[in-house]
């Protein structure tokens, strides 16, 4: 029989689980944003960004400070311009860390989540 957790989140796993995080990477255009960086792999202007998604650079602006406000990008002033860059070490650490909660909330996938057979 498989459990379903009802209950409140474990502390240890709620700890770990950030809604700014999961908001920013819930989206597609963050999500996008975050691949362009990437594949510069260079401080990345709001314009430089914008050319993987067909959308405003407002918008895009407004993703990558709810991205920066996530911890998942930085952003460094060079007299106008913003330039963004993935905080590659930190998000994997971060997503790390989330992976070591899950497992030690439930270290045995049988009696935790059900698997795609048993849905």
């Amino acid at each position: 029989m498989v459990q379903i957790y009802k209950g409140e989140a474990p502390a240890a796993l709620e700890a770990v689980l950030d809604p700014a995080m999961f908001k920013a990477l819930g989206d597609p255009t963050p999500t996008a944003l975050i691949a362009r960086l990437g594949e510069r792999n260079a401080p990345t202007t709001v314009t430089e960004a914008a050319e993987c998604c067909p959308v405003d650079l407002s918008v895009v602006s407004r993703h990558l400070a709810m991205l920066r406000d996530a911890g998942i990008v930085q952003a460094e002033r060079h007299g106008r311009e913003v330039r963004y860059t993935v905080s590659h070490q930190a998000l994997a650490a971060r997503l790390r860390t989330i992976a070591d909660a899950l497992e030690a909330c439930c270290p045995e996938e049988s009696t935790c989540c059900p698997t795609e057979v048993e849905r």
